[in-house]
C-alpha cells in the first residue's frame, strides 16, 4: 500500500482489524484446541488463505499474518509435535497474508504473542530470542508494521516491544487485560504509559474480553497516556463473544471455553454499537480477535461507512440492518427490516434450564505459579490429576 499504518492514524483514519484465525480455523478443522498453534499455514494454506480473503472482502484494512503462537518453545510445549520450525511457519504466513493483500490494497501485520518461556520464568534474555526469531522473519518478509498481542504481564509485553524496536518497523501492542490490571496486579493505566515509553505506537487491548469490556479498558489506557503526556494511537480488538461474567482472566476463566462459547456470539447490532463506541472514544484501530468472523468485521466497516468513505465489497450482498428482508416472502420476516429492530432485540438462546451467567473459575494462578511452569513433555496422568482436584475443591 502507498501509505503505512502510522500516516493512516496520523491523519485521524479508521483502520479496521481482520478477526480470529485461531478459533475459525479451529471450527474449520485446521487448527487443534489447546496448543492453539499455527502450523496450518503450511499444512493447510489454502484454508488460511481462504480466512484472510473473507476478511479482506468483509472490509479489513490489515491482514494479520496467522502467527498466534508460532514460537519454537510453544511449537514443541506439553508433548505437542509440530513437524515444522517457527520460521518455517512464520514464513509461510507472511507468503499468505501478502498473497491476499497484495489484491485487496491491505497492510501486511506480523505478530508474536505471550511465551512458554516467561510464564516459566526462563528470564529476559531467553525470552527476547524467541521474539527476535520472529521479528527477524517479518522485517525480512516485508510486513508494514508488527503486532505484540495477547500479553496477560506487561513486563513481558515491553520486552518484546523493546525487541521490535530493532526492526525499526512500526508497533503495536495490545494486552489480553480489563480495565483494571495485568495478572501481576498492574494497573491498565500504568500497562500502556509503560508500553508507549518502551516504544510502542499503538496500545491497546485484544482478546479475552467482549467488545465494550475492551473498550472501557482501552478507555483507561488513553486517559493514563494522556495524564503522562505522552503521544499514541490506541486499538481495540476484542472477542466475538459477549463476556459479562467473566474475571480477571477473561473468557478462558468462564466454563464455556473453548467448546461451548456459541450462545454468547455478539450479534451485528451488538458489533455495530462496539464500532461507534470505539470511535467516539478516539480508537482508530478496530478489529476483533478469537470468535470475531468476516460477518462481524463487515459490520464494523459498514457502521463506520461515513468514517471509511466506502463500503467493503462483501456489502454487495448484504444491505445493512436487514433493508434487504423487504424481499422476503413472508410478511412477519419483511416487518424486521430497518435499524430499529435489530438494535432492540434482545436475542434469545433457545435453551430455557441455561443461566443467564456462568460462574468463572478464578484460580487465579499467574507466572511463577508452579501450575503454569511449561515442559515439553507431555502432560502426565499426575498433573492431569492434579489439576482435576483441584477444579473439584474450586467448584465445591
Amino acid at each position: 500500500p502507498a501509505r503505512g499504518l502510522l500516516e493512516r492514524l496520523n491523519n485521524n483514519e479508521v483502520v479496521i482489524g481482520d478477526g480470529g484465525f485461531v478459533f475459525a480455523l479451529e471450527k474449520r478443522g485446521y487448527v487443534q484446541a489447546g496448543p492453539w498453534t499455527p502450523e496450518a499455514c503450511v499444512e493447510y494454506p489454502s484454508a488460511v488463505k481462504e480466512l484472510h480473503t473473507e476478511f479482506a472482502r468483509a472490509g479489513a484494512d490489515v491482514m494479520q499474518c496467522f502467527t498466534f503462537y508460532a514460537s519454537d518453545d510453544k511449537l514443541k510445549n506439553r508433548g505437542l509435535k509440530v513437524n515444522t520450525t517457527s520460521t518455517e511457519i512464520n514464513k509461510a504466513a507472511c507468503d499468505l497474508a501478502h498473497s491476499v493483500a497484495d489484491e485487496y490494497d491491505c497492510l501486511i501485520a506480523g505478530g508474536v504473542s505471550q511465551t512458554p518461556n516467561y510464564l516459566s520464568k526462563a528470564g529476559e534474555a531467553a525470552v527476547k530470542e524467541i521474539f527476535r526469531v520472529q521479528f527477524e522473519v517479518f522485517k525480512k518478509e516485508k510486513a508494514d508494521f508488527l503486532v505484540i498481542e495477547y500479553f496477560e504481564h506487561v513486563e513481558e509485553a515491553v520486552w518484546a516491544v523493546e525487541e521490535a524496536k530493532k526492526t525499526g518497523l512500526p508497533i503495536m501492542a495490545t494486552m489480553c487485560i480489563n480495565k483494571e490490571s495485568d495478572l501481576h496486579g498492574v494497573p491498565t493505566g500504568e500497562c500502556a504509559v509503560r508500553l508507549v515509553k518502551a516504544g510502542a505506537d499503538v496500545v491497546g487491548v485484544n482478546c479475552h474480553f467482549d467488545p465494550f469490556q475492551t473498550v472501557d479498558a482501552v478507555k483507561v489506557m488513553i486517559e493514563a497516556v494522556q495524564k503522562a503526556h505522552l503521544k499514541a494511537h490506541f486499538a481495540t480488538q476484542p472477542l466475538g463473544y459477549i463476556t459479562t461474567d467473566a474475571t480477571k482472566q477473561g473468557f478462558i476463566d468462564l466454563p464455556e471455553f473453548p467448546f461451548g462459547l456459541e450462545p454468547r456470539t455478539c450479534t451485528r447490532a451488538e458489533m455495530a454499537k462496539y464500532a461507534r463506541l470505539a470511535y467516539d472514544a478516539g480508537i482508530r484501530y478496530i478489529g476483533g480477535c478469537c470468535g470475531f468472523e468476516p460477518y462481524h468485521t463487515r459490520a464494523l466497516a459498514e457502521e463506520l461507512e461515513k468514517e471509511k468513505g466506502k463500503l467493503p465489497k462483501a456489502s454487495e450482498k448484504h444491505m445493512p440492518w436487514g433493508e434487504s428482508l423487504k424481499m422476503h416472502t413472508k410478511p412477519f420476516v419483511r416487518a424486521r427490516c430497518g435499524r430499529e429492530y435489530w438494535d432492540n432485540l434482545k436475542p434469545a438462546s433457545g435453551r430455557p434450564r441455561c443461566p443467564a451467567f456462568s460462574h468463572a473459575d478464578e484460580w487465579g494462578v499467574t507466572q511463577g505459579h508452579d501450575l503454569l511452569k511449561q515442559h515439553e513433555s507431555e502432560t502426565t496422568e499426575e498433573e492431569l490429576s492434579q489439576v482435576k482436584q483441584e477444579q473439584k475443591l474450586r467448584t465445591h
